[in-house]
């Protein structure tokens, strides 16, 4: 009754203001904590410095759909878990706790590490065993790479925060597993930009660029090459750096031209269900860009890597 009010007074869903609110709260959060980090930065090390606040926004805005918004999340939470809708707030104050973290850059270590296992466990309960149910439909397989470049993300940014401590080894581990996972991530939507160059930009899922949108192939067919030049680099462990710090800041140019003025145009529509098909692209594509990011951060520059010895 009282969400019902509220939704009537605002005319728009209390779960749309929630995703909005938080998203743009947590933003603010993550630009404060970076402004330091973005001064030191030249070039486009500025945009790796945004890394975990690009990670950061779309938790908050996930987990305040997992809270406002229970009951949408809650037909993903397995029917042979007891205390569904627990599992649905609980995923959600986890989101935002894992949120602020890696804005404020805190205990990241831990954060980045438990988000990553979190989004691992989904792909091992919930993402693969669906693929897998229906192994001809490419959107499952990219929900399963997908989830595995976020949980890769989230690994990225516990290694780079564990680096220079007792877990260095720990730490290169997570780094090395989250740039095959990303370059494997990098590869899969290549091909699939290729294959189907008016999908929406970086993950390519069932929603096509909006037909206002202008030169529709070029930018679907430069994304492809972007992230196979990217993804050739990443799993060969030459140039990952810069390989992940170009893609990292296009898939960033994509949210900001592309997935902006759909966000834009999904919140003027009156359905809610729009609106917040329009904050998840937005958010999805952005955490993308994050983990992407997330690699550069950990991977030190070249000059910078300790030369091979002769034993």
């Amino acid at each position: 009754m009282h969400s019902n009010l509220i939704d009537s007074f605002f005319g728009i869903s209390r779960t749309v203001i929630a995703m909005c609110s938080i998203g743009i709260l947590l933003f603010a959060v993550a630009l404060w904590s970076a402004k330091a980090a973005v001064a030191r930065a030249g070039g486009l090390d500025k945009i790796v410095a945004l890394s975990n606040l690009c990670f950061a926004v779309p938790l908050a805005v996930f987990g305040a759909l997992h809270i406002a918004g229970a009951e949408l999340v809650l037909s993903a939470v397995p029917s042979y878990m007891p205390w569904r809708l627990f599992w649905a707030y609980f995923v959600g104050i986890a989101l935002l706790a894992a949120s602020l973290s890696i804005a404020t850059n805190i205990l990241v270590r831990w954060s980045g590490l438990l988000f990553g296992i979190m989004m691992f466990l989904f792909v091992a309960m919930l993402e693969f065993p669906a693929a897998l149910a229906g192994p001809g439909d490419r959107f499952g397989w990219t929900l399963v790479i997908r989830e595995m470049g976020f949980a890769a993300g989230g690994w990225l940014l516990a290694g780079n925060a564990m680096q220079g401590a007792t877990q260095g080894q720990v730490a290169r581990k997570l780094v090395t597993v989250g740039r095959v996972l990303i370059g494997l991530a990098a590869l899969f939507f290549g091909v699939e930009h290729f294959l189907h160059p008016l999908a929406r930009p970086g993950v390519p899922l069932e929603q096509l660029m909006p037909v206002w949108i202008p030169a529709r192939p070029v930018i679907g067919y430069l994304t492809g090459a972007m992230l196979m030049a990217g993804a050739a680099a990443m799993l060969s462990a030459r140039k990952t750096r810069m390989a992940a710090t170009c893609l990292g800041t296009w898939i960033v140019l994509l949210v900001v031209f592309i997935y902006v003025p759909i966000l834009i145009a999904s919140l003027a529509d009156p359905s809610t269900a729009v609106k917040i098909e329009g904050i998840n692209y937005f958010a999805d594509t952005l955490l993308f860009a994050g983990a992407i990011l997330a690699l550069a951060k950990a991977t030190p520059p070249a000059e910078l890597v300790p030369p091979t010895t002769l034993s």
